[in-house]
């Protein structure tokens, strides 16, 4: 510093002993020559990390010199006082004083090695630049951005690409919203392939606003196609969040026409890929737009015969004779070339229809069955013969158990069991038929055929409706080939309530997401029918047949009659209707949210919830997030905080290992209701993952001192271990022990054995075969499997809801297909031990040893007798004995000579 003083006139400082206070420097302050201020400013900044109590005092004399125009060093007096900010942690005042120092800040930014003071306000001034960016984006209108606010962010572009950091770079472009930049960031990486899977990943993760994610993903897409070798898988799953399906038809076709065989298995691969995630209605649109070359010269040959035909119209009325009209040109036999192309379209219409999956799907279950009978044999001996409930679940853990199988043996070994299930219980019982069959789309009919309603045929409404909906399991997400029959059923119900029901049950189902008219109108006049039985499903199918539309006109529709209607069943139905049509909506559904989170009927704000969980679904947005942990801690009603934390576990279904640190202190909640809720969320967060912390949390809450708790424990342990085997996972014995005794006590509650018999089954759900799933192996959301969940969990309310859970099961299965979608024999190299991945035994069957002969008691008496006895004989003389022993031995001799004698008489009389 002698060298500053030196600089500015001022004699220079010796170097002795440190500062022990700067009120000296202060003190220069004061002094009416620039020359003294600034030199004090200069060892004010120098020691300021220790001394910045002292300035703290005297910061509003620091920041006038800031103010003062006709101060010639304003950048070091704001620098100053920026400091002395931080280190009173005013982040805000220190942020704008250090945009007022301009490039002394700049400078110490890319100086060798950066404070702490600078990592933060470095933070702060790309905070406060988002900001303002989101607010520039959402309001035109806005102010514009302190340029020296983008002078700093640009520096920090600069920097990344200097040092090579382009992840950081990338991540600071996604949230200043900063499209140039993030172009220019991949296309500046030595590895562009990487940089764009990881913008991909980062995009969907961290960006919350849906609009600026498409505006990310549509940039993505163009960056893919200039790799030197597109990446056309990213492409179309791209445009498929960009819900783009004649792009991605417009894709598929130009790689089939290629005539490369490489290029031809990945338009295939893509369309399994795409299949996967289940949203029916966009593979259809990707379907009808992929062009057939068989149609295109057809249509070619229709235009020309049209174009001759009004040649031949031309000529003048008044003529007496015409020539005769042309005769219309045959359509040319298409060529091999065509044939080929025309065969590989068809082949991509077929997968994308779902019929190669679910086929290869349903042999690999029926295959692969490895179902214990002896678990279930247990179960049904286990329980109590009169009581319905544990019945109902256990006709319910076969389905399960047997799901997509087609295996029925435990039904045709017990059918006079399950003849004692009665009303809706055999309702329910008809409808896990369908769950057995699930995917038999081609014989659905003949499965059912035994149940359905028949002319002049009077049965059973329970056993009619419940076939009814078995149908809409069977071909859940794929009912092209039933909706007209299930339609036809609707209207011939005779007003039935139950027909009704399980009819419009099965619609909703097999219309998922359809978007269909005719079929919603057909619900609509059930709804308004003002039945509460066929109301409630009525009012759940016209949400499921609108899946993810947001129609502004169905949903006002929905709220006006929920208003309107006093039948809660039919209030509860509209409330997940809704819920159900702002699936993936995200900020587009919050206008409904903040509606029905409003309202005074607690069904409408327990459907709020559930609009929250499924609009949200899967993205961990923070705010969603933010208003469930409020309404979870802060509604009058249990079933609305009960639903608020449930609903976080779909909303960080993407990031489960979050979920249990999430839900912890809820679950250590005063109200059994938010317990309950706890449990059901780490299970639907963490299913399939066997996340060690979830069942830490878990397990101890399986003792719960209410039963509905332990419940929704047990279940929550069986999704979150599903498909997990002893070796990986020590924990599953102990689980499945659990299981069995709540199961075995006959003194514990019904509704904690109702959930270990389902918990039971779900470990061994599909035959062994199967996982819960709600996201698809690229990290994408599965639209039927988030849908399914979140109706099984109204199984509170309405027991036939849980057989939606079958819409949450995913085969574990890898398949391969050759260029003829056919399974060639190939053989697989594993290098782990088999015991890892291997089904678990088998239960053995316990034989009884044969019962042991008791020994005799002795009571202490008669043990004192005998021992009294015992020595009185020893006290007699030895020649007592003697006579004893000798007399003993003469009879034995006398004996034996007997004996002779009978055998040499025996001899002579023979002789």
């Amino acid at each position: 510093m002698a060298s500053a003083a030196v600089a500015v006139g001022l004699p220079a400082m010796s170097s002795g002993p440190a500062l022990t206070s700067c009120r000296p420097l202060i003190a220069l302050l004061d002094e009416s020559d620039q020359a003294l201020k600034q030199f004090a400013l200069q060892k004010m900044d120098a020691v300021v990390d220790n001394y910045w109590a002292e300035m703290a005092d005297h910061i509003e004399e620091i920041e006038t010199l800031y103010e003062d125009e006709k101060f010639g060093s304003r950048e070091l007096a704001a620098l100053v006082a920026s400091k002395v900010h931080y280190h009173l942690e005013q982040f805000a005042e220190s942020l704008v004083y250090a945009l007022g120092a301009g490039a002394l800040f700049t400078g110490q930014i890319h100086s060798g090695k950066p404070s702490q003071y600078v990592f933060t306000i470095l933070s702060k001034v790309i905070d406060k630049y988002i900001a303002e960016r989101a607010e520039k984006e959402s309001n035109p209108d806005a102010e514009p951005i302190d340029p020296r606010l983008e002078a700093i962010v640009e520096s920090m572009f600069d920097r990344c690409f200097e040092e090579g950091n382009i992840k950081q770079a990338v991540g600071i472009a996604l949230e200043s919203r900063r499209l140039d930049k993030l172009e220019e960031c991949i296309n500046s990486s030595s590895d562009r392939a990487n940089t764009l899977s990881y913008t991909l990943e980062a995009a969907q993760s961290l960006i919350t606003s849906r609009l600026f994610r498409n505006k990310v993903l549509k940039v993505l897409v163009e960056l893919y196609r200039t790799l030197e070798t597109p990446d056309y898988q990213n492409i179309c799953q791209c445009l498929m969040l960009l819900d783009n399906a004649k792009a991605v038809a417009a894709q598929l076709s130009e790689l089939v026409k290629s005539g490369d065989e490489a290029q031809e298995l990945m338009a295939y691969q893509i369309a399994f890929d795409l299949c996967e995630s289940d949203m029916q209605h966009f593979l259809q649109s990707v379907r009808a737009a992929l062009p057939s070359p068989m149609d295109q010269k057809a249509s070619e040959t229709d235009a020309m015969a049209e174009d001759m035909l009004s040649a031949a119209d031309a000529g003048d009325g008044d003529t007496e004779m015409k020539e005769a009209a042309p005769e219309e040109p045959a359509a040319p036999e298409a060529t091999d070339e065509e044939k080929e192309l025309a065969s590989r379209v068809k082949k991509l219409r077929q997968i994308l229809s779902g019929e190669t999956s679910i086929g290869i799907n349903l042999e690999f279950l029926y295959r692969n069955n490895k179902t214990d009978m002896l678990i279930l044999n247990n179960i049904k001996g286990a329980l109590e013969v009169r009581n319905s409930v544990t019945h109902q679940a256990t006709v319910f853990a076969n389905a399960v158990m047997h799901c997509g199988t087609t295996v029925d043996t435990f039904i045709t070994e017990n059918l006079e069991w399950l003849k004692r299930a009665t009303n809706w219980a055999k309702f329910s019982a008809t409808a896990c038929v369908g769950m057995m069959h699930k995917g038999c789309i081609n014989s659905s009919l003949n499965v059912m055929k035994e149940y359905l309603p028949q002319a002049g045929v009077s049965s059973s409404p329970y056993a009619e409706g419940g076939a009814l909906y078995a149908l809409g399991l069977i071909h859940a997400n794929h009912g092209e080939g039933i909706l007209k029959y299930l339609c036809n059923a609707l209207r011939n119900s005779a007003n039935n309530e139950t027909i009704q029901h399980g009819a419009c049950l099965g619609l909703g189902l097999a219309g998922m997401a359809t978007g269909n008219e005719e079929l919603y109108e057909d619900l609509r006049v059930v709804l308004f029918s003002d039945n509460a039985v066929a109301g409630e499903a009525a009012g759940l199918a016209m949400g499921l047949v609108m899946l993810g539309s947001a129609s502004e006109k169905v949903i006002e529709e929905m709220i006006a009659y929920a208003h309107e209607t006093q039948h809660e069943k039919i209030i509860r139905g509209l409330a997940m209707g809704m819920a159900i049509i702002m699936y993936g909506r995200e900020e587009g559904a919050d206008t409904l949210i903040e509606q029905l989170t409003r309202d005074k009927d607690p069904i409408l704000r327990y459907g709020g919830m559930y609009t929250i969980a499924t609009a949200y679904s899967g993205t961990g947005n923070n705010s969603a997030i933010r208003r469930l942990l409020h309404v979870a801690v802060s509604d009058v009603s249990d079933d609305v905080r009960r639903a608020a934390v449930t609903c976080l576990g779909f909303v960080l279904t993407t990031i489960p290992e979050q979920c249990p640190r999430v839900v912890s202190l809820l679950a250590e909640s005063y109200n059994p209701h938010v317990r309950y809720g706890s449990t059901l969320a780490v299970g639907i967060a963490c299913a399939g993952t066997g996340l060690q912390e979830a069942i830490d949390l878990l397990e101890p809450m399986t003792k719960d001192a209410t039963d509905f708790v332990r419940q929704g424990a047990m279940l929550a342990l069986s999704m979150v271990l599903i498909q997990e085997t002893e070796v990986r996972t020590p924990k599953v014995k102990d689980v499945r022990a659990i299981f069995e005794g709540v199961i075995k006590d006959k003194h514990e509650d019904v509704m904690a054995k109702f959930g270990a018999i389902i918990a039971t089954s779900i470990l061994d759900a599909g035959g062994r075969n199967v996982t819960i799933s709600l996201t698809t192996k690229a990290g994408h959301k599965r639209m039927s499997a988030i849908v399914g969940m979140a109706v099984f969990c109204q199984y509170w309310y309405w027991f036939p809801l849980a057989h939606f859970l079958s819409l949450t099961f995913t085969p574990t299965c890898l398949i391969g297909l050759n260029r003829e979608l056919k399974m060639p024999v190939f053989d697989w190299v594993s290098n782990t031990k088999p015991s890892t991945f291997d089904y678990p035994p088998m239960t053995q069957v316990k034989t009884e040893k044969a019962p042991t002969k008791v020994a005799t008691a002795i009571l202490s008496t008669t043990a004192k007798t005998e021992a009294r006895k015992k020595g009185k004989k020893e006290t007699d003389g030895d020649g007592d004995k003697m006579e004893v022993v000798k007399e003993e031995g003469d009879k034995k001799e006398e004996k034996e000579g007997d004996k002779k004698e009978e055998k040499e008489g025996d001899k002579e009389a023979a002789a």
